[in-house]
């Protein structure tokens, strides 16, 4: 049994480490533009407060370092990717953003950390940072709803990235299997719903899902009209 908590809580530190990675590219290109432009702040800002609860809740249950380790990495990625809006944000966006962190990611873990270590025994401790992370990730976890609602709206699936879909599938599979071998039902309700939502998501891209098209394209050569057929390829966000 104790190799298999160890297996699958090794497999889920990989997937939610490539979670936490998937935004990379964006804010490579956010880099190399020099600016945010339409892209918000809050999902990140959420996402630390997450990892934040996650390695507390790690730390103070005993046999859970996997699951602090993986929300440590996942908490530094999130820190760079606020830099990087500090960084480049329009001045309104970078005030906006440097409030919500100082209120979310500074004051708010603060005061839960200070809060429940003087006020509370070890076994409340642990309950109210599960029930802290649970929250966060059942928040995290209901973000993709609207890309569903507008997959359903336009019969499309541009908007709803393949890789995110199939990544949040396996990633809350993993560790509900983890959760349901270490009877952690702080692990296993958020992630249970991330694996209904990713299994939801993966089958609206199996009924809304289609080939790219095939279009005619007209060339003039000299005093010669005539067809080619070209296959044009589209490539979604």
């Amino acid at each position: 049994m104790e190799s298999l908590v160890f297996l699958f809580g090794l497999l889920g530190n990989i997937t939610t480490g490539l979670v936490y990675l998937s935004p990379a590219k964006t804010f490579w290109e956010i880099v190399m533009r020099r600016t945010t432009g339409d892209y918000e702040s809050i999902p990140y800002i959420c996402k630390l407060v997450n990892a934040y609860m996650w390695v507390y809740y790690g730390v103070l249950k005993p046999d859970s370092v996997l699951v602090a380790t993986v929300n440590g990495f996942g908490g530094v990625a999130e820190i760079a990717y606020i830099i990087i809006f500090l960084l480049f944000a329009p001045p309104r966006m970078k005030v906006r953003t440097a409030i919500m962190f100082g209120i979310s990611d500074v004051a708010f873990p603060a005061a839960v950390v200070l809060v429940t270590q003087l006020m509370l025994d070890t076994e409340q401790q642990i309950e109210a940072a599960g029930y802290l992370s649970l929250c966060f990730s059942m928040v995290a976890y209901a973000s993709p709803l609207s890309a569903m609602k507008t997959v359903v709206m336009t019969k499309s699936v541009e908007y709803m990235p393949f890789l995110l879909s199939f990544m949040l599938f396996i990633n809350g599979g993993v560790w509900t299997v983890y959760a349901v071998l270490t009877s952690d039902w702080f692990i296993g309700i958020p992630n249970g719903s991330g694996f209904l939502l990713g299994t939801s998501q993966l089958v609206l891209y199996a009924i809304y899902w289609k080939p790219k098209a095939s279009h005619k394209v007209i060339t003039i050569t000299g005093d010669d009209e005539h067809l080619e057929d070209q296959l044009i390829s589209n490539s979604s966000s």
